[in-house]
C-alpha cells in the first residue's frame, strides 16, 4: 500500500474502490494533459485582459453607499468584456445568482408585446417561473411578454424548420441554454451555438440572441460572443468566480444589451454608475484570474466520474469518451436509493459539512423534491464539487465542480464507496 492509498484509506476509501479509481485514472492522463493545455491558453487570455485593463492594488479597495467612481468595479467589467470579446459587461454582487442574472437580462431587453423564443426546448426549472410557464408573481408573462419554444428533434439536433416557422414579427429575443439543466440531452458546443445563431439571424437579423453560459465558461477556447451572440450570462459562483467570488453574476455583450440590464438592476438614470462593491473586488478579480485552472479541475472530475459510472453500467451524459462543453456530468441511476447514496457520498467526501447526510426536500423554484450534496465554502457554489438531482424518473444525478482535482477525486471515490457499502453496485475487473 503506497502513501496515497494510505491517506485515502484513512478517509474511508476501501482498497477495492481506490484500485478501481487508479486504473481508470491511468487511462485518462492524455485527456487530462489536453485539459491542462486549454486551461493554459484561457489563463493567458485572462492575464492579457487584466494587463490591458491596468489592474493594480487600488482596484482592491472597497466602496460603499452609492459606489460612485469605484475603479475596481469598472476595471473588473473591462476585464470581462475584453476576455469574452464583448463591447461592455455588468459584473455585480447585487446580482444574486445565475437565475437572477438571466431574469435581469431577459426583463431588461424585452418589452410588453414582445415574444421570447427558446429554440432548444424547455429551459432550466428555475426559469419557468421567470418566463411564466409556471405562474409566478412578476413573471414575463404578467408583463405581457409571450413565450414560444421549439423542441429539439429526436436525435437532439435543432429543428430548423420549426425554428423558422416560430420566428415572427413579435420575436424580439432568442434564449439559448448551453448546458442541459435537469435534462439528459447533450450540452451544446460553442460551434453548434454559432450555427444556430447564424440561422436565426438569417431569419430575422434584428433579433437579439442571449446565451445562458452557466457552467460553460473556459471549457473551450472560444465563448458564445465569438460566434455571434448579442449577450451571454452567467453566475460568479460557477466557473468565472474561480471558487473565490462569494456571490454575483455577469452579463457581457453588446453595449445596448448591457446598458438595458444596468438600468433595470439599479434605476433609470443611474445604470452602471452606482452599485458599491462592498470590498468584494479582490475576490471577484482574483477569482476570475483563477477560473481557467479551477474549471480544468472540474472538467477532470466530470470525466473521471463518467468513466467510473459508465463502467458500472449507469448511462452518462456526456459519455466517458465524448468531448466536453460544460462541467456538468449527468449520471442516470434509475432508482431513488442509488441517487440518494451517490449524493450522500459526494457530501461525505467534502471539506465542509462532511458529517451531514443530505436528504431530498422541496427546494424553492423546483416542481419536485431535490437532493443536493454541497459541502461548500460558499453556499450553493457549483464550481465546488456538488451533486444534485430531482427525485423523479429517471433519477439522474447532476455532478459538477471541483476546486482542486485531488479533492474532487476523493469526493467521487466516496460516492462510489457509499454505493459499494450499501451493496448497490458491484465493482468490475478492468
Amino acid at each position: 500500500m503506497n502513501a496515497n492509498e494510505k491517506m485515502f484509506e484513512a478517509l474511508g476509501i476501501s482498497s477495492e474502490v481506490y484500485s478501481f479509481g487508479e486504473k481508470i485514472i491511468g487511462d485518462l492522463r492524455p485527456r487530462f494533459l489536453e485539459i491542462d493545455e486549454r486551461a493554459e491558453r484561457n489563463q493567458l487570455k485572462v492575464i492579457k485582459a487584466m494587463q490591458e485593463s491596468r489592474i493594480d492594488a487600488e482596484c482592491f479597495n472597497a466602496s460603499s453607499g452609492y459606489g460612485y467612481d469605484d475603479i475596481g468595479r469598472e476595471k473588473l467589467e473591462q476585464v470581462y468584456a475584453k476576455t469574452f470579446h464583448g463591447e461592455d459587461a455588468l459584473v455585480r454582487p447585487q446580482i444574486t445568482c445565475g437565475t437572477h442574472a438571466l431574469a435581469l437580462a431577459l426583463m431588461s431587453n424585452l418589452r410588453p408585446g414582445d415574444e421570447l423564443l427558446s429554440p432548444v426546448g424547455k429551459p432550466y426549472d428555475t426559469l419557468e417561473e421567470v418566463i411564466g410557464i409556471r405562474p409566478s408573481k412578476g413573471s414575463l408573462k404578467e408583463y405581457g411578454v409571450s413565450y414560444r419554444q421549439v423542441d429539439l428533434l429526436e436525435d437532439e439536433s435543432f429543428d430548423y424548420d420549426g425554428i423558422r416557422a416560430a420566428i415572427n414579427e413579435k420575436t424580439a429575443l432568442v434564449t439559448i441554454q448551453r448546458s442541459k439543466g435537469y435534462q439528459t440531452r447533450h450540452t451544446f458546443s460553442v460551434q453548434e451555438i454559432g450555427e444556430l445563431i447564424s440561422f436565426i439571424k438569417k431569419c430575422k437579423p434584428d433579433v437579439k440572441v442571449m446565451v445562458d453560459n452557466c457552467y460553460g465558461e473556459f471549457v473551450e477556447d472560444i465563448e458564445p460572443l465569438d460566434v455571434g451572440a448579442d449577450m451571454m450570462v452567467g453566475s460568479l459562483i460557477k466557473n468565472p468566480g474561480g471558487g473565490l467570488a462569494p456571490i454575483g453574476g455577469y452579463i457581457v455583450g453588446k453595449k445596448e444589451c448591457v446598458e438595458n440590464a444596468a438600468y433595470r438592476l439599479t434605476s433609470p438614470g443611474l445604470g452602471k454608475e452606482v452599485g458599491a462593491s462592498l470590498g468584494l473586488n479582490r475576490s471577484f478579480i482574483q477569482g476570475f484570474f483563477m477560473a481557467p485552472i479551477v474549471t480544468s479541475a472540474a472538467l477532470k472530475s466530470a470525466i473521471f466520474a463518467a468513466n467510473i459510472y459508465e463502467r458500472l453500467g449507469f448511462p452518462c451524459v456526456p459519455t466517458k469518451d465524448e468531448d466536453r462543453h460544460d462541467i456538468i456530468q449527468a449520471i442516470t441511476f434509475g432508482e431513488a436509493d442509488k441517487l440518494i447514496a451517490f449524493c450522500q457520498g459526494i457530501q461525505a467526501g467534502s471539506p465542509v459539512d462532511s458529517y451531514v447526510a443530505p436528504e431530498p426536500w422541496a427546494m424553492p423554484g423546483y416542481d419536485s423534491d431535490v437532493i443536493m450534496a454541497a459541502g461548500a465554502f460558499i453556499q450553493g457554489s457549483s464550481i465546488e464539487l456538488s451533486a444534485d438531482g430531482p427525485l423523479r424518473e429517471p433519477y439522474a444525478a447532476y455532478l459538477q465542480g471541483g476546486l482542486t482535482w485531488p479533492s474532487a477525486k476523493l469526493g467521487i471515490l466516496m460516492s462510489l464507496q457509499k454505493l459499494y457499502e450499501k451493496k448497490l453496485v458491484t465493482i468490475p475487473e478492468i
